[in-house]
């Protein structure tokens, strides 16, 4: 029971508001040693060593530049204006504009942060100007923020391809329906909202000093450069030319020319997009060194061994481990961020997965679609605190919340959906 105790230990420190990392390198060490003394740890080196060797987390820095490049050539500010000029004659034309912008965004930037500021700061008053619901928009805009943890390139795949030991192509690949459906139920709530209450996402007019043609030749320039990006960048993928690390390396390379055709490089852009690339990437590893020594403690003190017991003594056998896993990661996701999901959680539940026979693609995509939901769900869902960080003095939190909860409940449908109709998805 060792391991179940540091399990429930390190859960009850994260909540208190330690350092992930380092709460669960310290508590492997303190748990080890009792379990079984210093000589647990003799291979603890081995272990970064292969970790600092793998040439498929070597795309999360790559993938991080590529998105904070992007972020600053003010891509989001031109496609939300050239969106929201083409839609905004819809009721509810700007909330689907900025689902549509998010979806581009999450495939060319993938950081949740950077889209839902920039749709907070550019969308956000321009849908309470005309009178939108104010939970609607911040709903839409939250929601539309955090696609990018499912849609290709996202980094919380390439972190589940490797614990997962699944290809990331083959995870890409299997990703685009799921992203695709979630992107389209957004558009159809949005649609039926409207529908029912017109007051609350009404029209913009038109502007009749631009033509039509005009608004969709602007358009196509602010979408067809982040959207041949995407393109090559998955496309190599895809067609089997490059692996996902070097498609990442060339998503990189391919942000600095769109740098250039935005006219917005410099020297100091670049530095601060590496700065930044930086700071998330030693998060990153760092987070995984020390869930790296969790999961050998935990090994090595027979907690996985227990685990398997209770999922594999589940009744409803596979669909009875598929529904209590989803449920649980679900639960964690209120509470705690998907890095430490997917470095704890998952390695524990895998073994288990593969033991079941289910197919371990199919098994990663349920599990990144969970945990997309992980930042939307109250009371720490980070597209929450980015949101109400930049959003007016007239919108609440308790707005923010409200906002959320027709979304969430979307996600989960889809997530339902995914699980029930696994060949709908091409799975």
């Amino acid at each position: 029971m060792i391991g179940i105790i540091m399990f429930f230990v390190a859960l009850f420190a994260l909540l208190l508001g330690f350092p992930v990392a380092f709460t669960f390198g310290g508590i492997a060490l303190i748990f080890g040693v009792w379990a079984e003394g210093f000589e647990m740890f003799a291979f603890m080196p081995y272990r970064i060593q292969s970790i600092m060797e793998n040439t498929v987390l070597m795309a999360v820095p790559l993938f991080v530049f590529m998105g904070l490049v992007l972020q600053k050539t003010r891509l989001a500010e031109q496609l939300l204006e050239s969106m929201g000029r083409l839609f905004g004659g819809v009721r509810g034309g700007i909330a689907i504009s900025t689902v549509l912008v998010g979806s581009l965004l999450a495939a060319s930037t993938g950081v949740v942060g950077a889209s839902v500021v920039a749709m907070g700061l550019i969308s956000l008053p321009v849908m309470l100007k005309y009178n939108y619901d104010k939970g609607l928009a911040c709903g839409t805009i939250c929601a539309s923020g955090t696609l990018g943890q499912i849609i290709p390139p996202s980094i919380v795949l390439i972190l589940l391809g490797d614990v997962l030991g699944v290809p990331v192509g083959d995870l890409f690949q299997a990703a685009i329906w799921p992203g695709v459906m979630l992107v389209g139920a957004y558009i159809v709530y949005i649609l039926i909202y409207a529908k029912l209450n017109p007051e609350s996402a009404q029209p913009i007019e038109r502007d009749d000093s631009i033509s039509r043609k005009e608004e969709v030749v602007k358009a196509l320039k602010a979408i067809i450069p982040p959207l041949a990006l995407i393109i090559v960048v998955l496309g190599s993928i895809f067609a089997g030319v490059a692996t996902p690390t070097e498609s990442a390396a060339l998503g990189g390379a391919g942000a600095i020319v769109l740098a250039f055709l935005y006219g917005q490089f410099s020297w100091g852009m670049i530095f601060d997009a590496s700065k930044e690339t930086v700071k998330v990437t030693a998060m990153v590893f760092a987070i995984l060194l020390g869930a790296t020594a969790f999961s050998m403690a935990f090994t090595y003190t027979g907690g996985d061994y227990l685990v398997e017991e209770w999922m594999l003594a589940i009744p409803g056998d596979k669909w009875g481990f598929l529904i209590i896993t989803m449920l649980v990661i679900l639960i964690l996701g209120f509470f705690i961020d998907f890095v430490e999901i997917c470095f704890i959680i998952v390695p524990i539940i895998a073994p288990v997965a593969e033991l079941m026979g289910i197919n371990m693609t199919w098994f990663a995509i349920l599990i990144a679609m969970n945990l997309q939901t992980s930042f939307l769900t109250p009371p720490f869902g980070f597209s929450l605190f980015y949101l109400k960080g930049v959003a007016p003095k007239g919108v609440t939190t308790q707005d923010i919340y409200r906002g959320v909860m027709p979304f969430i409940a979307i996600q989960i449908l889809v997530l339902a959906s995914l699980l029930v109709f696994p060949g709908f998805y091409g799975m």
